[in-house]
């Protein structure tokens, strides 16, 4: 057998690393003071610069750091014959230091992303779809989902029991079976979501059929969110606008029901209001009314509103504010109608 030999280059390179020469506790705390695009580098810098930075240990401490260090996810997005979609992630408290990470998407392909989980968003187009931490700029793909339906929702959340992603996609399209023997359409509200999915994020990930026990419908065009090992979306469940919640862990689907509220019924899109799974939406006297739920099991809502600032543009006139969402730190988002 031919022998391989040593290049000096790679000796250099292992004498030359300075892990070898630090204790572990003192290259943890080093890497614990590093903005995470630094650690996506040194992950490939050696081996042992990667052992630790890949140990489920130091994975929770440095998320339980980023966590007291929220940063803004700024997404910009370009249409015409050519589309293109940016994203920003910066610091909250140095927005403009040299930390801030800009990431383009692919020019053809405009995806449709939930809100953050953990650092990490998950983008869908139609059946296309990628996972990625915008703080590093680095992005995977997944499998295509599996159908062929028209109208999919997809969420995205982390399992803490098994501590691991998921992404649930549930799938409908209307087809000729939907039309009775006397030639009328079956009602919008009678159609159910006919496919539940889920796909378990790692090297062998693949999509599961799963069963629903509660027959309903994903409002289209609504986005779920994800607090504390459950997955929230609206639906349509016995004719009725429910908040359906799936658990991570059990895989299991519940309903709650939804106070009888007539704009509530009709409008109004999920948010993660100071730690509770809220439902907003603007009324038309611009108050943004919040329903929060206090207790799932028992089905208790509160209902609170915020009265938006009045904006005045460069001529002296004012103009409206529109809710766009809630930050991680509860501050809520307005845009110049």
């Amino acid at each position: 057998m031919k022998r391989v030999k040593r290049s000096k280059n790679q000796d250099e390179r292992i004498v030359n690393d300075p892990f070898t020469n630090l204790a572990n506790d003192m290259i943890i705390e080093i890497l614990m003071k590093l903005p995470p695009r630094s650690i996506a580098r040194l992950h490939f810098a050696s081996k042992e610069s990667s052992s630790i930075i890949l140990d489920k240990k130091f994975i929770q401490w440095y998320m339980t750091r980023s966590l007291t260090q929220p940063r803004y996810l700024i997404s910009l997005h370009r249409g015409g014959y050519m589309q293109m979609q940016l994203f920003q992630s910066l610091s909250q408290d140095h927005p403009y230091n040299h930390n801030m990470v800009s990431y383009e998407m692919e020019p053809d392909v405009l995806y449709e992303f939930t809100p953050p989980v953990r650092g990490l968003i998950c983008g869908r187009d139609f059946t296309k779809m990628i996972v990625g931490n915008p703080s590093t700029g680095q992005f995977v793909s997944l499998p295509r989902v599996k159908t062929r339906r028209q109208d999919i929702l997809s969420v995205f959340g982390y399992d803490p029991v098994n501590d691991v992603y998921k992404v649930l996609c549930m799938t409908v399209v209307l087809k000729r079976s939907h039309m009775s023997r006397n030639g009328n359409a079956v009602s919008w509200e009678d159609i159910v979501s006919e496919e539940h999915q889920v796909i378990t994020l790692g090297a062998k990930e693949k999509w599961r059929m799963i069963e629903c026990e509660y027959r309903h419908r994903h409002n289209s065009g609504c986005k779920g969110i994800y607090k504390d090992g459950f997955m929230y979306y609206l639906a349509t469940y016995q004719k009725k606008r429910s908040l359906m919640s799936f658990d991570l862990s059990s895989e299991e689907f519940n309903v709650t029901k939804l106070p009888e509220d007539q704009m509530l019924q009709q409008y109004g899109e999920l948010v993660n209001h100071a730690g509770k799974v809220t439902i907003a939406y603007q009324a038309y006297n611009r108050n943004v009314d919040l329903w929060v739920l206090e207790d799932a099991n028992k089905e208790v809502w509160s209902k609170n509103f915020v009265v938006p600032p009045l904006s005045i543009d460069f001529f002296g006139r004012f103009r409206d504010l529109v809710f766009m969402g809630i930050l991680g730190t509860g501050e809520m988002i307005f845009a110049s109608r």
